[in-house]
Parts: structure tokens; sequence; C-alpha cells
């Protein structure tokens, strides 16, 4: 067995270093991956469902007899997609009803397409020759928009699987820019085929394009399943002789040629990243395909076809879809001719006062002067620390200040964390970098560990011979070396934390230094060492296109997700202890494994690869060791924070991505005005409502009249303040009921001040514990709720069936759809504003067409099967419902069937949710919460929105969410009727059936000065977002049968248990009269 500190480790490829996978990565359906999905298939509504049409399959020629022959098959029966049956008008109804249920801007014809113009910032149709090439391609062009790290892959290939269960198309194309792309799709297909069998009960059949393998090509062309192709752009694109093959009748291809008989299967193409396939030279080979549509998915589209879903980056961060972002800058201060050297790391908190840890230069008694850190205090001299360096004379701590993190000297001089003042060169600064990096990693490693996550750091460099460098007698590089010194050091001091839990104390322990970092690069055929990638030219001159740079990142990226086991052998061991990679930058679109939560940037900067691409390659949320991803809406953002650790200052950075972020942010409205609220789609629990001129005028004089726009008709910050502390005015009473959908559509609106917030990452510090922990008061009041508990429903079907039919018979409504035929010509003079607006068009006629039976009649639903996956109810309950309803009800379904299914399975859903609460009850289980939840799985915290000291609390600071809650623990604290409090941590829950509950606050009060002694409280004000309310409300009457349960079955001083907005209504709560 080799050793991985032998050089000939060091030089065995990747695919032979790491073979076996341990775990498996889990799929499920997601909602927002539905819709993405929902919006392609739905623009198809109305074609019917054919299945693949069979025709005589070119089988060539053979060259010994003259004779047809098959490398492959013997039948000469291929199958190809059916004609998209509907015609432009009904197709362009359906694209505008897709848009108009999402919001988006409404496309006028099939053909609307335009380009943002980078240089002007303005929005301009496409160029006439650009229209003329799409239109040779294919006539329907789709675009969709979906954030990096939300999982577009996925959605395109579940697309596949809808699209041929509803509609019968069964061969598809999947066109990439790259190599890192071909292959990154390639191993997704992979690793969701099961998934997606147990969904459709079929597999898809996929292969890669390779012109040395044609016979793929018959077996895409003769099997009537799903058959994907995946195919990127030089293998049809290029000059070079294998490139060309494909257009060439070839002697091994029977004299055929590989485009013909792809071409002959009319296969439906998906782009992706197909802004960078838009040359005019790649826009005529992708004619030759003859495809039946094209589909494009990207987060940044360039040309915008008909865009019908758009998830851009706000959105994606909003709703938690991806890794929240912290930076570590560093910014290099007072470098002219300055001597000294001082580097402010971070600040910890301690029980005593705040600590800081620097870099300063120490002058050893040999007379040797070395860079050392040191961990200081106010009052100490960094000239008697250096060993009288006289650089640090009078750099004496004046004060430590851990909410903004800085620490002032005595001289005047202030630094903030990742602040390096004086002699800072570029080897200086790069060993700052990975030493960030290491500690962030460590730091991560430690909170997720117990939850079984592994935690993967990613560092980028320019070239190999910083990490590998075969010359030296240890073949490793600068990099490697430093990385290692660091690493050793940071290690040594984790080691002798006394807190740390013992399991990943044995873990750190049990993996040597050389064993946790490797390089994944390009590897030379001959020598067998590792080489910078070769890259394509020009446009593509960032990208690698070595496949086998990519062979453990992508093809085996479950082997870097393993924790050790103690069952594991030798091999098993050295792979599992890998944790910290070097790879090359070129290979940035191969990254997208979902358990890199470090990332530091170790190469000079430059504008080939935005700090937004830079960062994508993290976004993804984690896995743990059973593939499970880490999404629970409320732990998301404490597990996933990916750290960026920057060679730049960390305002420059945030800035720059902010900027790059809004820049993507273009298709997004600027204005809340009169027009843009006129005419879009509310959805409601009764369905869809249009909004009318005169509903559009009360929206825009509600937030005129409470400052929420500006003479400009921008959104204010006061409008996002009002929200974010549920302090917004009521709409006016006809607007009432549709103020969900209302506060959305302004949501929708751009504001810049609304960007996504990315944290400094050295704020976060850890809040230990205080001596009021451990007062009898609060172990008494903890020991009452620590009690774990299941909930069970005693649900009847027969009472969910009546109240169902109840429900349906009294509250279904459906719209009857008709057509609305519409034609129109472009503007002259059209502007920004108006293309953004869909104004770009004006319509010279318009009727509406009624069919007299059904317009989906050729349309084949699964009534029952799609109810029943919306409701999770078996499909004999659901006939059971149907059946029961009123026939003029049921005949609603051939009027749209669409609006019949999604309304029938609200109105069921809702009466199901009803009765599972009320039917619902808790039984206590002999397991308890361990109190180390209060420290174990505490994840740092920023304390910039930290409180001032505090006295009664049981840390010595609360991190509050919002103003209500600052307001509330501030009068706790300064109250005489409270003993002791706690702000309850995540690890504290209530299991509901709409997902876990975490109570706010713990409360124990003074005997004898309130009724309640023992208080559990939620401030209603901490809600952020009016979505989650009505999930919140059953959340709490769930919490409120736990808690009465805890009641009943505890004897002695009982915990009440309630909803609060502020600190008066919780003494009345209590039993306690406050002053008037």
């Amino acid at each position: 067995m080799l050793s991985k500190s032998s050089n000939s480790w060091l030089r065995l490829p990747i695919s032979k270093r790491y073979r076996a996978i341990t775990m498996k990565i889990k799929f499920k359906s997601q909602a927002y991956q539905t819709a993405a999905v929902d919006a392609v298939v739905d623009c198809f509504q109305g074609q019917p469902k054919i299945n693949p049409l069979n025709y005589r399959l070119d089988k060539g020629v053979s060259n010994n007899a003259g004779k047809q022959s098959s490398l492959a098959i013997d039948s000469d029966e291929g199958f190809r997609n059916p004609d998209i049956k509907l015609d432009e008008s009904e197709l362009l109804h359906n694209i505008q009803q897709v848009q108009s249920r999402q919001n988006l801007p409404v496309s006028s014809s099939l053909t609307e397409f335009t380009l943002k113009n980078d240089k002007k910032k303005t929005i301009e149709p496409v160029k006439a020759a650009y229209l003329k090439n799409a239109r040779a391609i294919a006539p329907v062009h789709l675009d969709i928009e979906m954030e990096t790290g939300t999982g577009k892959t996925y959605c395109y290939i579940k697309t596949m699987f809808e699209m041929n269960q509803k509609y019968g198309w069964s061969k598809f194309i999947i066109v990439v820019p790259s190599i890192a792309i071909r292959e990154g799709v390639t191993k997704s297909l992979q690793i969701t085929a099961d998934h997606f069998t147990d969904s459709y009960g079929k597999k898809v059949r996929f292969f890669t394009y390779n012109s040395k393998q044609l016979h793929e090509l018959e077996s895409f062309s003769s099997d009537s399943g799903i058959n994907v192709m995946v195919i990127n752009i030089q293998a049809f694109n290029a000059t070079g002789q294998d490139n060309r093959r494909i257009y060439e009748e070839l002697d091994d291809f029977q004299s055929r040629r590989p485009i013909d008989v792809i071409s002959a299967n009319r296969p439906i193409l998906f782009l992706d990243e197909p802004q960078k396939m838009e040359g005019d030279k790649t826009l005529e080979s992708l004619a030759k395909f003859k495809p039946l549509m094209v589909i494009r998915y990207s987060a940044t589209h360039k040309t915008n076809h008909l865009k019908i879903h758009r998830l851009d980056a706000l959105d994606a961060y909003n709703q938690k879809l991806v890794k929240k972002i912290a930076v570590r800058g560093i910014s290099v201060k007072g470098q002219g001719g300055t001597a000294s050297y001082l580097y402010l790391e971070n600040i910890e908190i301690s029980k005593q006062a705040p600590k800081a840890w620097v870099e300063i230069e120490e002058k050893l008694k040999t007379g040797v002067i070395k860079k050392k850190r040191k961990l200081i205090g106010k009052g100490d001299d960094l000239y008697i620390k250096s060993g009288e360096l006289d650089q640090y004379k009078h750099y004496v701590v004046a004060d430590i200040n851990a909410n903004t993190d800085t620490v002032e000297f005595t001289n005047g001089v202030i630094l903030t964390a990742g602040d390096a003042f004086g002699d800072v060169d570029e080897a200086v600064r790069r060993r700052i970098q990975i030493r960030e990096t290491i500690k962030a990693h460590l730091e991560k490693e430690e909170q997720l560990f117990k939850q079984g996550i592994k935690v993967l750091s990613l560092f980028f460099i320019d070239e190999v011979a910083k990490y590998r460098d075969y010359d030296a007698p240890d073949a490793k590089g600068e990099y490697a070396t430093i990385f290692e010194e660091e690493y050793t050091e940071q290690i040594a001091y984790k080691l002798d934390q006394l807190e740390l839990n013992p399991e990943y104390h044995a873990y750190l322990k049990g993996i040597q230094v050389e064993d946790t970092h490797d390089g994944y690069f390009s590897i030379d055929k001959k020598t067998k060492k590792m080489v910078d990638s070769v890259t394509s030219s020009k446009s593509e001159k960032t990208q690698s296109t070595d496949v086998d740079a990519y062979d453990l990142i992508l093809r085996d990226k479950e082997a870097l997700l393993s924790l050790p086991k103690p069952t594991d052998g030798e091999e098993a061991l050295a792979k599992k202890s890998l944790r910290f990679i070097f790879s090359h930058s070129a290979l940035r679109e191969g990254w997208d494994n979902p358990n890199v939560f470090t990332m530091c940037m170790l190469k000079n900067s430059d504008n080939t690869i935005s700090r937004r691409q830079e960062v994508g390659r993290g976004l993804r949320i984690s896995v743990n060791q059973n593939g499970d991803r880490q999404d629970q809406p409320s732990t998301v953002h404490d597990i996933n924070v990916l750290t960026v650790v920057a060679s730049e200052s960390y305002q420059d950075f945030v800035t720059n991505l902010q900027t790059e972020i809004a820049d993507t942010l273009a298709a997004r409205p600027r204005k809340a005005d009169k027009e843009y609220f006129n005419g879009k789609t509310l959805k409601t629990d009764s369905g869809e409502i249009v909004v009318t001129e005169i509903m559009a005028n009360q929206i825009y004089r509600y937030l005129m009249k409470n400052d929420f726009t500006n003479d400009a008709d921008e959104i204010t910050p006061e409008y996002h303040s009002a929200k974010s502390e549920g302090k917004l005015p009521d709409l006016p009473a006809e607007l009432q009921p549709y103020t969900e959908a209302i506060l959305k559509l302004v949501d929708g609106v751009f504001d810049v001040n609304q960007m996504p917030e990315f944290g400094d990452g050295r704020k976060p510090k850890t809040n230990p514990l205080n001596d009021n922990f451990n007062k009898k008061e609060f172990k008494e009041l903890w020991n009452r709720i620590n009690k774990k508990a299941v909930y069970k429903v005693d649900f009847d079907s027969q009472e969910l069936i009546d109240n169902a039919i109840f429900a349906i018979n009294k509250e279904l409504k459906v719209t009857e759809l008709t057509y609305r035929i519409e034609s129109g010509e472009m503007n002259s003079g059209i502007t920004d504003g108006a293309l953004r607006g869909g104004k770009g068009f004006a319509i010279k006629e318009s009727y509406d067409d009624k069919t007299s039976g059904s317009v989906h009649s050729r349309v084949e639903y699964d009534l029952l099967g799609k109810i029943g996956e919306a409701t999770v109810l078996t499909r004999k309950t659901v006939a059971a419902i149907l059946t029961g309803i009123e026939d003029y009800k049921f005949s609603l379904f051939k009027k749209n069937p669409e609006q019949f299914i999604s309304e029938a399975s609200r109105l069921i859903k809702e009466q199901k949710a009803s009765i599972i609460i009320n039917k619902l009850s808790y039984d206590e289980t002999d397991q308890t919460f361990d109190s180390n939840i209060f420290t174990a799985s505490q994840s740092k915290q920023d304390f910039s929105k930290a409180t001032a000291p505090l006295k009664r609390h049981i840390y010595d600071y609360v991190i509050t969410d919002s103003k209500v809650e600052k307001d509330f623990a501030e009068k706790l604290d300064v109250s005489d009727e409270v003993v002791v409090y706690a702000k309850l941590p995540g690890g504290f829950f209530i299991p509901t059936p709409v997902g876990d509950y975490n109570p706010d606050w713990a409360i124990s009060f003074k005997e004898g000065s309130v009724k309640h002694v023992y208080f559990i409280a939620e401030t209603k004000g901490s809600m952020s977002t009016l979505d989650l309310r009505g999930i919140e409300d059953r959340k709490i009457d769930c919490a409120r049968k736990f808690f009465k349960q805890l009641e009943e079955a505890s004897s002695g001083e009982k915990v009440k248990y309630d909803v609060v907005t502020n600190f008066d209504q919780l003494m009345t709560a209590v039993g306690k009269s406050t002053a008037a």
C-alpha cells in the first residue's frame, strides 16, 4: 500500500487514488423546482399525447457488399419526437398565460427577443441576423432563469420526464459549452436515475456524444424510451478533425453523416449556459439538429427569448435555496515605508473581557525575527510582547470592542479585524489567506461534525507549481508548505481546548497533516505528474478541456463527502481524511460539490472570472452522511454558510460582488408605479385575481401615503423596516384579502438596499455561557421543558372525505378557458422601459374565441394521481371525495382541468390540515434534550447585532433578529421580577406536522412576584415574512397542545406558554399588572 507522503502516491492519477464511494446523495421533489418544470410543460397545454413516431432508420451502406448494415442493431425502425400540433397563436397564448401567472413581462409574439447592451445599460431588440438564425433553428425558444446552485440540471431532467409523460416526447439533447459542464451533467443524470425511476417508473438512457463511438447514435434513434445525448459545442462547432466528423460521410459509420442520424429524431434541445453559445457559427450549427424546440437554462442570460420562469439571485437567497455568504477580506494599511508589521486576525469573547488574536514580529532569544501569533487583552504592550522591537513602541491596547470588531491602541491607531498594517508583501498576504481558510474550516467543522456533515475547503490557484514542486525533495510547492505549517499550528491550538467534543478531538488527532490536503489538476499522460490544465482558445480561455482534471471532482464527488468509520481500511481512510483541496482556477465550472464551506482565492485578480462565478462553486446546500440536504428552513442558514477568503478588503469584495449581482437583476422592474401593478396576477387561496386599474391605483396610493415609495416611485427603506418588524399598516379594506399576494408584488420591485447581505466572516463569535446557566431556577425550568415528544393524529379518513366534499361543493370555482387572438406590430422609437414592461409591440386587433367543449380534450389527465400527489392522499380517498361532489361541480373539470386540479387540491389540503391540527396530541418519550445544545450546536454569531452585555441572560449577549426581540430582551434584563432567561437555541424544538417549531424565550420569574413562575414566550413580531405566518400559526397551535400536555403530566409549578408582542403583554400573561 502506498502512503500519501510518498512521491509515488502523488504521481498516481486521481481515479487510482480514490475509488470507493460510501454515501449516496438523496433527491426530493421541491416546490420551487417543480414550478420551473411546470412553467415549461404548461407552455404546451392542448398538445395531445402521441407515442414516439416510427420511421425507417437510415442504416447506411456496407463497404463490403454495398448492403445496409448496422453497428448496433438489427431493426431498421427508428422513433422520433411527434411534431408540435399547436399553432402559433395557441402556443403564444399558453406562453403568455405562464408569463402572466409569474408576473413576468408578457411576450407579444414568439419572436420578441431582446439583448442586454452592457455599455449603454439598456435592453434592445436583437439584430435581424440573430432573429433569422433563431427562426431557422426552431419555432419555439424558451428561457428559464435559475440562480447557480438551485438545481437547474435537476429541473431540466425532470422536465424531460414530464414532457414524455404528458406529450410523449422522448428524444432530448443537452448542449453545453465546456467539458466541465458536460461532465457535471453526465454525473447528474447518473446520480438522479434511481430518484426519477421511483417517481416515473422508467429510466433515461443517456450517453455523451463521441465521434469515435457512433453506435450510440443508432441506439438513440431506435429506442422508443426516453433518450438523452449530452454534447459540448466543441464537438460540432470547432475546426479540428474529430469535430468535423459529425458533418462528414464516414466509412466507419456506413457512409452516413452523424448529424443526419441525429436530426432525423427531431430532438428537443436543452441549452445549459446558453450565453456562451450565441455566436453566428454556433446558431447555424444548432439548426442542423432540426430541433422541435430550444429551451435555455442559465442564471445570466445574455439574449432574452421567451422568458417563462425566473428564480434570480435575490429570490434564491431570500428563499434560502443557496448558502449564505460570509467574506473574510484583508485590508492593507500604512504600507508606505512603514517597517512595523501588525495583523489583527479576530476578536474572541471570553468570560472576562474580549481578547484579540494578532500577528506581530517577535525577536527571539537567538536574535532572529519571526512573525508570531499572540492573544492579547486590554493593557497589553506590543513592545514587550515583541521582545522589545522599536517599531512597536506606544502600541498599548486601550480597548477591544467585540461589537465593532476593533482594537484601539494608546497611540491612536485603530484596527478592524482583517486589517494588516505595515510591511505586507504577497507572500505574507497568501499566508494570511491560507491561515484564515484553515481557521474558518475548523470553526465550521467543529459546529457540524456531530451532525454528520463533512466540511470541505477549496483553494483556487493559477499554477500547479505553487502547490506541487517536483524538483523539491518532498514534491511540495510553496502553498503546500505554508498550508502544513499553518495547519499544524491551528490544530495544536484547537486540541488544547478543554471544551472540545471528545469525538471531534479524536477525529482531528487521527488525521495527519499530509493526508488532509491534495491537489486536483490535469495529469501528464507520460510523466504522470500534475500539470497546468490545457485550456481552449480565446472565448473559453479560463476553462480546462482536460477530462481527467474533473475525475474525482465531478464523477466521484460523493467520495469527498464521507467521514471516516472505524471499519475503514487504509485506502478508504486516506480518501476520507481529505478535507482541503487545491485546484486550478480553470476548473471553476466543475466544482459543484455541495459541502464546500470555505473558498480561498490564491491567485491574482483578473477580469476573466467574476466574483459571482467564483462563489457560485460553493453555493449549493450541503448534505449529511445519509445524503440528506440540510435545508430545514429554521436552520438552513445556520448550517449553510460559505466563507470566502478574499485577497482584497472585505468592503471591496462585497461591493464588487453586489454590483455584479445587481447587474444580473436588470430584468426586475425598478418602479412601483401604477403601470407596474396594473394587470398583474395575484395568487390567492380562492384562486387567481387580475389587478384592475382601480386596484393598481389603490396600491400605488397606499405606498405613497405611508412613505413606502419616493418621488421616483422607488421602494424606500421604511417599507422594508415596517415589514420586517410586522408593523405594515393595513391595506384598503377591498385589498386586504389579497395582502400577501400584493406584498409579493411590491417585493418584486428591485431595491438596491435589499441586496443580499454578505456578512464579515470574522464577526461571528462564540457566545459563551455564563453563571446564570447554572442557577437552580434555570435548571428547574429546563428540566420541565426538555422532554422530547412524538405527536400522533387520530385521523379519520371519512371525516376528511365528508369535509372535503362539503368544501368543494361550497367553494370550488373554475374559470372557463377562452382563447384571445391578438395581432399587432412593433412600435417605432421603442424604449428600454417599454421593452421591460412588455410594451414593445402594439396590439392592432384582438378577439376572444370560446370552444364549446374542453380546449384540453386531447390531453389525458391522471386526475386521481395528480390530486393524490398534491394532497399526499391515496387514490382511493381522492376517488371517494370526487365521487361524492355534486355533478355540476365535477363538470367544471372539462372547462379548465388544470385549475380544477389546483383548486380541488387546495381545498382538500385545507381540510386535511384542519383535521390534523384538531386531532393532534403529544406523547412524551423517555428521551430529553441534552443541555449541550446550548453550546455544542451553537453556530458562531455576528455580534454587530448583539445587545449590550446582559445581567440575567444565560449568555452575556443576545443576538437579535429584530427591534421587537431586542426591546424584549432589554426589558427582561432590567425587570426585578425576572431571575434568569434564555433565548432558546435551534437545537430545542417541538415536532409538528408542518415542520419543527423552535420557541423564542424561556423565562424564570421570582416566586411570589407573578402567578406563573415558568414561562415560554413566542414574540410574534419576530416573524420575518408574511409567507410564514400561516405555517407559524399552525406550529403555534401545536405548541399550545405540547405545553398543555407537559402541564397535565407534571407536578408542582407549571410551565405557561403564550404568544406575546411585547414585554407588557408578557407581564399581563404571567399575572403581573404593568404600570399604565
